[in-house]
Parts: C-alpha cells; structure tokens; sequence
C-alpha cells in the first residue's frame, strides 16, 4: 500500500511546540483526533472537538495516568495489518477502529535529569505508554503514519496537501526510521542514568549512547571519506558545535579537529593573562601568554612561524582589532575566541575564506567524562585525562631547587606538553614556548627536533640566542634514558619538569645534577597517542 488516508489521529505529546496548528489543519480535513491529558486540554482550548482516549477505549484512565493507552483498542488500531483477513476480523470483532496517524514526542526525561531532580521525580519521567504507542505505529508504518518531532509537521502537512489527505510509503518509511532512533536515544539515556547515576556504575556493561547530527562534512580527513559532525543529546559541554560562525567556508572534518584541540588547550589558561594557541594538525606549534593578545600573537608566531601558516588560532580572551589584523597578515584556516569586538570582526571580513568562530566561553579543562577510540572489532573507553598539576604537587630530585621563574616556566611547559602528541617535548621561557617537539617514535628525538625548531626561530626572528637557553623543558613522560635529558641540556634548558617513575630514574637524575640543572617529577604522565 503506497498512500493512506488520514482519518483517524491519535496526538500525546510533551512538547507542545506546533501542536495546535497540526489540530487544526487535521480538523479542517476532517480528521478524528484522540487525545490525552494536557494535550486534549490544549486542544480543546484552541476550540477543536478532541475524542478522549478513554472515551474511545471504554476503559478509564488510571494509577495517576500510568495506564491510559496501553490498551488493545489503542495497540490494535496500530498494530493491524489492514489487508490480512484475520486481523481485519479481529478488528471488526473487537470494535477496534484504525488509527492512521500517531503524533507523540516523549516525556522530557534528559531534562528532567539536567534540572538535578530527585529520583522519584526523575523515575516519574520515564515514559512508557508514548514508546509503546511509538514503537507500534513505526513498526506498522505500511499502514500509520507516525511523527515524533515537531520540526517534522509542516513536510507532514505537505504530504496532504499534495496527496490530497494522505502520506506516501516513503514519508511513513523516513518517519518510522527517525520514531526508532527517538526511542533508542531516549533508552540511551534512561539506561545510562540507571548505570552511572543511580548505580554508580564507572564502566556500565552496556554502553549506550547517543548523537544527533548536526551537519553533514564536505569530507572526511581525506577527500574519499565521508564525513558529518554529531553532538550528543543535551551536551554538558559547549564546545565549537555550539560556536556562532560569523564568516568564512564551511569547517571541513580536518578544522573541527584542529580547531577542538586548540579550544581544549586554550581552555588551560582560562581566567589567566590574554594568551595565544596555535595548532597545526592537532598539534600546537605556538603558545603564548602575555600583558597583551597582541603580545601573546607575535609571542606565540615566532615559536614556530613555519608551522603556523595554514593553522588555526584560539584565544583565551575576546579579540581586538589589533590582534585580528596581526592575525590576517599570515593564512589562518580558523580563529577561535570568546567574543570578538567590532574592529576584530571588521579585520577579519577582510579575508573572506577564514573562518571565525565565537562561543559564549571556553570549556572546563578540568570536566570529567569519557574519550572513545574505535580499534577492529570494538571500541576503547577511558576517563578524559583531567590530570592537573600544581607547584605543591611537584616533588624536587636534584640537588638544585628551581627557581620561582623556573617554576612558573616548567608548569606552563607541562600544561601544552598535555595537549602534544605523544612522544612530547616542549621547552618554555617567561610563559611563552620555545621549541615544541611532537610525534616522535623515541624522547630524544622529540627533544632534539624541539631545540632544531627553536634555534630556527632564533634566525629568523634574529633573536641573540635560542629561546631554549635558560627555558624549562616538559616530557609528557619519564626519560628512559638520560640522552633525551642530555638533548635539552645542549639545547641550554636549566629546569626539567618530567613524571619520574623510570627504573634508570637514578641515571638521569645524577645527568640532571653533573649539568647544573633542576629538576621536579610530576608523579603523573600525559600520554596523548
């Protein structure tokens, strides 16, 4: 059967956005419409005759309305294949009529939750009779037509017009496909809150989840893959799916990952002096903090003004017109910030192909949450590395105590190493990065392209030495080996900030002290792979 008539239309909904515009285009084509609670009342008071459901069940609603329409005249009036003689005659045996349109969206659940409400209100918000009556209508959707979003009414009324009162068997396709998805997210998230919340579950043995998607991508990491960009339902985190794009392209996959790994490092530094990140293939290339965003741009730029080019930029703080015309004088693929003023926008509309994107603030760096790689044949979940270090979390090994400004230097150093590919070496001076060494099969290596990258900057910005003289160096991990440490010493480092933990720790703490240099284990690492 390819079109159906709308005669009869059940409507239950929670969001009551479109509702009365839809009662009234059905009524006026004559349509039957059964109804529940508030939304026969909200019908009703559009002016609309509404049959209730007990009316048309005989069987009174009950137990607070827990029980209204799981009822064999409402499931039978679904779930009938009209063209078997058997359920034909059941149906007229049973005085059961065809219900040919089901509009039902579900309890708000996932918002009742995020509002922090106890748990007898949260389990009161579990909806049972509207994923039955779903699930029914989806399943027989040869014959019924269901609709589970309100954004879906004006295409349904479409259907009408040019069927003249009917929808087609792909229309009923396409909304039963999206009623299973509903219901699959709103379990998701009832299961998820059973596991985590109310059973304390770190790790529940079903993972179910759920994502919307937000847009389609031109393509993936590479022009033959496909690509699209999801969030999940009711995100706690805003993040660049949340950003306004004020102008340029359409973000490809590549700047979506780019540019998220330069909010989550940017994000470090919320609240403190205007500081720069630069990011190129996921890796940073440049950070900076100064007394001005314009300071911490040049800052940031000359660590590594190669790599900059083509990458992407975020902010700590809104941007100025200065800082956004520095901006333009090198290609930038993406500029994030937390606002931006007028003379900032106006720089920027200047290049038409970059793209700025403004959120309403930076992420916590500090959130907790879960981080998922896809591997064959399964799926690895682990906690987000939230890991923070402070200066009373730093234990001394050498025989020489670093100095305040090393402190300070090694702490900013370990904070970007967090967000390098690991193996991660990078070196900072007076809260700016002077070398950044990523990817590396082995530590010495990392330290050695660090300080090449360093002294390359110093030619070309004609600085009188290397800005790794007199820096602190960051491993993300321990040095297994006391020629990664050697590498920094050469490259005029004076304070290593490493974890410790290596079995030859002894070897390169007595490397460290024969240099001269100060050194502080961190006790935790940061692998990034």
């Amino acid at each position: 059967m390819s079109e159906v008539t709308i005669k009869r239309a059940l409507l239950s909904v929670s969001d009551k956005s479109g509702l009365v515009d839809l009662g009234k285009a059905l009524a006026a084509r004559g349509v039957e419409l059964l109804s529940t609670g508030g939304t026969a009342k909200a019908l009703r008071d559009a002016g609309l005759t509404v049959k209730d459901v007990s009316e048309h069940t005989g069987f009174p609603e009950m137990m607070d309305g827990r029980v209204k329409t799981l009822h064999p005249t409402i499931h039978g009036g679904l779930l009938a294949v009209r063209d078997n003689p058997e359920h034909a005659a059941a149906m007229a045996e049973h005085q059961i009529g065809a219900i040919d349109l089901v509009v039902v969206n579900l309890y708000p659940f996932e918002a009742t939750v995020a509002k922090g409400a106890e748990r007898d209100e949260v389990i009161e918000n579990i909806d049972i009779g509207g994923p039955s009556m779903v699930r029914s209508a989806a399943k027989n959707h040869d014959y019924v037509t269901i609709l589970t979003d309100a954004a879906d009414y004006a295409t349904f009324l479409g259907e009408l017009e040019q069927t003249g009162g009917a929808t087609t068997l792909a229309f009923r396709r396409k909304m039963a496909a999206k009623a299973y998805a509903a219901t699959a997210a709103y379990d998701s998230a009832i299961s998820q809150w059973f596991a985590t919340v109310d059973q304390g579950e770190h790790f529940p043995p079903v993972l179910a989840t759920a994502h919307t998607r937000v847009t389609t991508l031109r393509y993936g990491e590479n022009p033959h893959q496909d690509a699209a960009l999801y969030v999940p339902r009711n995100p706690a985190v805003t993040g660049l799916p949340q950003a306004t794009q004020v102008q340029g392209k359409e973000l490809s996959y590549n700047n979506y990952n780019d540019a998220n790994a330069a909010l989550e490092l940017v994000a470090e530094f919320a609240g403190a002096k205007p500081t720069v990140v630069i990011v190129k293939h996921a890796n940073p290339c440049g950070v900076a903090t100064a007394e001005t965003l314009l300071d911490a741009w040049k800052d940031a730029l000359e660590c590594d003004s190669v790599s900059a080019f083509g990458g992407i930029v975020a902010t700590n703080v809104p941007l100025d017109g200065p800082t956004a015309n520095a901006i333009c004088e090198i290609f930038t693929e993406v500029v994030v910030a937390p606002g931006a003023d007028d003379a900032a926008k106006e720089a920027f509309a200047r290049k038409k192909n970059l793209r700025l994107l403004l959120i309403d603030s930076l992420p916590d760096a500090n959130r907790k949450g879960l981080t998922t790689v896809p591997i064959a044949g399964g799926l690895l979940v682990q906690d987000r590395d939230a890991g923070k270090i402070e200066k009373a979390d730093l234990k001394v090994v050498t025989k020489r105590a670093p100095t305040e400004q090393e402190l300070e230097d090694a702490l900013f150093a370990w904070t970007v190493a967090k967000h390098v590919k690991s193996n991660a070496i990078v070196y900072a001076k007076d809260g700016v990065t002077a070398g950044i060494g990523a990817g590396q099969m082995n530590r010495r290596d990392s330290s050695r392209i660090a300080a090449a990258k360093a002294k390359e900057a110093a030619e070309t910005h004609g600085f009188a030495e290397a800005r790794t003289v007199g820096s602190a160096v960051a491993s993300d991990a321990f040095f297994p080996f006391a020629d990664g440490l050697m590498a920094a010493v050469e490259a005029g480092a004076t304070c290593v900030i490493q974890p410790g933990g290596s079995i030859r720790d002894e070897d390169v703490i007595k490397a460290a002290d024969e240099a001269g240099l100060a050194m502080v284990f961190t006790g935790m690492r940061h692998f990034r792979h």
